[in-house]
């Protein structure tokens, strides 16, 4: 009988993830034995600081692939937004599972959207992305960084220290929170994190038969779509320390790819989008990265990263 131990964060939503990958998993190879190996990272441990300001979101990886790297584990879940845009050397991603909502997600409970708060109301949420463009909607607000796993993030919210906060759809729909959403922030006027919604398995590079395992998984329109949202990522330097955005859907055999570039401080956006062949993802989001350039990309990021 195969045998498949899974790394995890302790999370309830990274617990949801890898429970939803094993049972899939499971389904397709009735004869395989899964294991699930909880752990902390430090990113989940420092909750007193943005991510931006201890490394990024690389530090939801770590311990997952150190424990890979020691045998203890075979595979590790992520949300593919958490993982860096270029892997670890001695990793690789052999599935992609179908993305689910790729929106972000207003929650509040007295209020039905970003244009309904009162003028200076409290907005929470630790991303600058985030933060950018409700600046660039709302200069009003105050934006308050928001650290924790959904379920402390919603109870601080329910505890009144903020008038709303922004999350992402899928987390809270996978645990079973769809209704706290208020209001669905979709493109083209609003977008999300490159590759947001969708879950990653990682595994060593080389572990032939893990990634075999593994590959069912794999959704080949998702993979097109967010690998041309990384490659965009990728071109800008981009990672949880600069405000970039994009969102890549196919129509009619063509990924029409966006991206976003903004400041957290000002609330100032640059927008780029084009479209491009579904076997050249990665020429496409190496595309709209030189047209946000052209717009003045190099300077906004510039700075922030000052």
């Amino acid at each position: 009988m195969p045998k498949l131990r899974i790394a995890t964060r302790q999370s309830p939503l990274a617990l949801w993830q890898t429970e939803h990958v094993a049972a899939r998993l499971i389904a397709l190879h009735p004869d395989l034995s899964v294991t699930l190996v909880p752990m902390s990272t430090r990113g989940d441990q420092v909750l007193d600081r943005s991510l931006s300001a201890i490394g990024g979101k690389g530090l939801f990886l770590k311990e997952l692939e150190e424990a890979m790297l020691r045998l203890d584990a075979d595979c590790a879940v992520h949300s593919l937004k958490d993982v860096p845009m270029d892997l670890e050397p001695g990793f690789a991603l052999p599935a992609i599972l179908a993305r689910a909502d790729h929106a972000d997600a207003f929650v509040s409970n007295h209020h039905d959207g970003i244009d309904a708060l009162p003028r200076g109301a409290r907005v929470g949420t630790s991303s600058l992305r985030r933060q950018a463009q409700l600046r660039a909607r709302r200069p009003d607000l105050q934006l308050v960084d928001l650290r924790g796993n959904v379920n402390t993030r919603l109870g601080k919210l329910d505890a009144g220290d903020y008038d709303a906060i922004v999350l992402a759809c899928a987390g809270l729909e996978r645990l079973g929170m769809g209704l706290r959403i208020r209001q669905r922030l979709d493109a083209p006027g609003w977008l999300p994190a490159p590759a947001q919604g969708a879950i990653a398995v990682e595994c060593r590079d080389g572990d032939e038969a893990t990634a075999r395992l593994l590959s069912v998984l794999d959704d080949a329109d998702t993979r097109c779509c967010v690998e041309a949202e990384r490659a965009l990522n990728r071109s800008l330097g981009g990672s949880c320390q600069v405000p970039i955005a994009a969102f890549a859907r196919l129509e009619g055999g063509r990924i029409d790819l966006q991206g976003l570039v903004g400041d957290a401080n000002d609330g100032r956006v640059l927008r780029a989008r084009a479209d491009g062949a579904m076997d050249a993802a990665d020429a496409l989001g190496r595309q709209v990265a030189d047209l946000l350039r052209e717009a003045g990309a190099n300077d906004l990021l510039g700075a922030q990263k000052a």
